[in-house]
Order: C-alpha cells, then sequence, then structure tokens
C-alpha cells in the first residue's frame, strides 16, 4: 500500500498522451494551485496561455521551466491550426488563463469546440474558479445562477444587458472593475431594483472583503467610501418581490382608506419590499385616479 503522505508530496512524473488540457491556476492564493495541474504542467510539451508575462510569474514561483506560447483573443484564429496540428504529431498541450479555469470569461471555447470535432483529446483539470467561490460566499441562493461575465463598461450596453437578465428567476453572477463598481450599482438599483447583493472583492487573497447588503446599502457604502481596491465580482440575488399587479392591488386597496405616506407604510412592511419603492408606486397610481 502506496505511503500517503508521499503521494500527497511528491510530484508524479507524468507521461502525457497528445492532447489539450485545461489547467486551472489560482485567483489569488498560490497555494490552491492542486497537485494535479502541476504534474501536468510539468509534463506537457508546451503550454499555451493569456501573457506569457503573467504566466512566466507564475512558473517561476513554483519552480517550473516551459515553454510558453501565447494563446488569446488576438491571435486564437491563427494558433488554433498549430495547436492541432502540434496534438495530431503527438505533443501534449496545456491551456491555462492568467487566473482560474480557462475559458471562464477567457478565450478558448473555439479551441476546444474543433478538438473534439477533429476527435482529438480533450481533459479538464479543474480547480479555483472566481464566479463559484464568489457565489459560495455570497450568502444567496446557489441552486440556478447564471454567470455573465463581465458587465459592458457604457451605462446603455450595461443597462440593456440588466434589462434583458431582469427576469430570469436566478442568482446572477458578474465581473466588474473597481472604477466602474459605482456606476453599475446604480443601474443595477435602477433597472433591477433594490435586490439582494454582495461585493466580493480579492478573493482568495489576504485581504479579502466581503460585502452581503443590498443594492441601495452597496451604493450608500460606495458613496461614503469611495472607490475600492482590488478584483471585484459582483452577485445579485434573484427577484424575491411581488409581482407588480399584486402589489399594485394591496396599494389601491390601502389607498381607498389610507394617506400615500400610510399606505406606502402598510404595503411595506406586508410584502418587505423597500419604503422608498413602495411610496414611488403609491404615488403613482394615487396621481392616476
Amino acid at each position: 500500500m502506496p505511503d500517503p503522505i508521499s503521494y500527497f508530496t511528491e510530484s508524479k512524473k507524468l507521461v502525457l498522451q497528445s492532447g489539450l488540457y485545461l489547467v486551472a491556476t489560482p485567483i489569488g492564493n498560490m497555494r490552491d494551485m492542486t497537485l494535479r495541474a502541476i504534474d501536468t504542467l510539468m509534463a506537457a510539451d508546451i503550454v499555451a496561455c493569456e501573457d506569457t508575462r503573467v504566466s512566466g510569474k507564475l512558473f517561476h514561483l513554483m519552480g517550473l521551466s516551459k515553454k510558453l506560447v501565447p494563446y488569446h483573443d488576438h491571435n486564437a484564429d491563427q494558433m488554433r491550426p498549430e495547436i492541432m496540428a502540434r496534438i495530431r504529431e503527438g505533443q501534449s498541450i496545456a491551456l491555462i488563463s492568467d487566473a482560474g479555469m480557462p475559458l471562464i470569461s477567457d478565450p478558448g471555447y473555439k479551441l476546444v469546440r474543433d478538438c473534439l470535432a477533429a476527435g482529438l483529446y480533450v481533459t479538464s483539470l479543474p480547480g479555483a474558479n472566481a464566479p463559484l467561490t464568489a457565489l459560495q460566499l455570497s450568502g444567496l441562493p446557489s441552486d440556478q445562477f447564471a454567470f455573465l461575465g463581465f458587465l459592458p463598461s457604457k451605462q446603455g450596453a450595461r443597462q440593456e444587458m440588466l434589462r434583458a437578465w431582469k427576469n430570469v428567476p436566478a442568482t446572477l453572477v458578474m465581473f466588474e472593475t473597481a472604477p466602474r463598481l459605482e456606476k453599475s450599482c446604480r443601474d443595477i438599483l435602477q433597472v433591477l431594483g433594490n435586490r439582494k447583493m454582495t461585493v466580493l472583492r480579492e478573493l482568495t487573497k489576504k485581504f479579502e472583503d466581503i460585502w452581503p447588503l443590498s443594492a441601495a446599502e452597496i451604493l450608500a457604502k460606495l458613496e461614503a467610501e469611495g472607490e475600492p481596491k482590488g478584483e471585484i465580482v459582483l452577485v445579485i440575488g434573484r427577484d424575491e418581490t411581488p409581482d407588480e399587479i399584486d402589489l399594485d392591488d394591496l396599494l389601491k386597496k390601502a389607498l381607498e382608506k389610507l394617506s400615500v405616506k400610510e399606505a406606502a407604510a402598510l404595503v411595506a412592511g406586508q410584502t418587505g419590499v423597500p419604503k422608498k419603492q413602495v411610496y414611488a408606486r403609491a404615488l403613482e397610481l394615487k396621481d392616476e385616479n
């Protein structure tokens, strides 16, 4: 029986079959690099990566020396045939991203698609992943979720994207940059309403930070404290407010006997919908009559 300690401490000298190996790398904490990933990177003939400078630093920290070739959005069409040709010649190619699992908001799916279509061997070595880590830590429902990648940088496109997902009954996970976070939170509040929302910053790193608040509370925090530092993941809860028709019915009945302010307070207490949102709708209904 093998020694369990040596099994997990001694690197395995693999001989890889020709094919494409999708290898996860750390998103922050270097100890999240798996033993299987290290063994595979050591054994691969070539490692394709987004940025050879970023991956070069990772390999230096791990004490690995390997030929790195760039594979990114700007050269993917040119590199795909070359990588596939190398695999056909019997080589093993590892594909990594700057951080996390390859293809998750990174280039690569066309390479996987073409390799599978050509009957070439493709496998994945899972590991650190920012969207799933954020979902775990968000405190929001994880039974149904959608990953949206980066929010668009321009307000019009950002709001359009949020509207497209507004009625989807799922938790939404997305990336955002720190400089755009406040503007995006304004759009989230405007388009999606004051949903439960978690901002996760610097995941797995020393200064990891989690804000499990509402969209309005997060916006107020940003306005008071300024732009945060580091890499950001947003997790937005599904819409848990009653249908607008139900809300309207409750308000109309309350407005028959109460003032706008009193009706709004009553319905907000009944439904859990924010008072400001209920009050605004009550004013609209009052003006319609």
